[in-house]
């Protein structure tokens, strides 16, 4: 299984966390994903989440000036979009301490 498609379902929550520490627009999100290590993710990867999370009610977005160029869309979660980060955080602390679980236990079987 390729590293992009295990992070389909992990890059929404992901965004939803970046937004939810402060308001930003596409480019600074993607720039933010590679200083944590999600070098390939880019912005055409990004656009298109951040309309669907849009349409579910999850974020909103404000165009505001730029220092450099046209305007930009910030984003900003909803009361939705925050509980939808909730629900993802739990989801993904049980799902991370299950795999973490069972890799744990089947490298420590190989060993022996």
């Amino acid at each position: 299984m390729s590293q992009t498609q295990m992070l389909k379902g992990i890059i929404d929550g992901c965004l939803l966390a970046i937004i939810n520490e402060e308001e930003c627009y596409g480019y600074e999100m993607a720039t933010r994903l590679s200083h944590f290590g999600f070098s390939s993710i880019s912005e055409g990867t990004i656009y298109p989440v951040l309309l669907r999370l849009q349409k579910e009610e999850l974020v909103t977005s404000t165009r505001k000036k730029s220092t450099a160029g046209p305007k930009r869309k910030y984003y900003k979660l909803t009361q939705k979009g925050e509980e939808e980060l909730a629900i993802f955080l739990r989801n993904w602390s049980e799902i991370s301490r299950n795999v973490n679980a069972v890799i744990t236990r089947k490298v420590g079987e190989v060993k022996r």
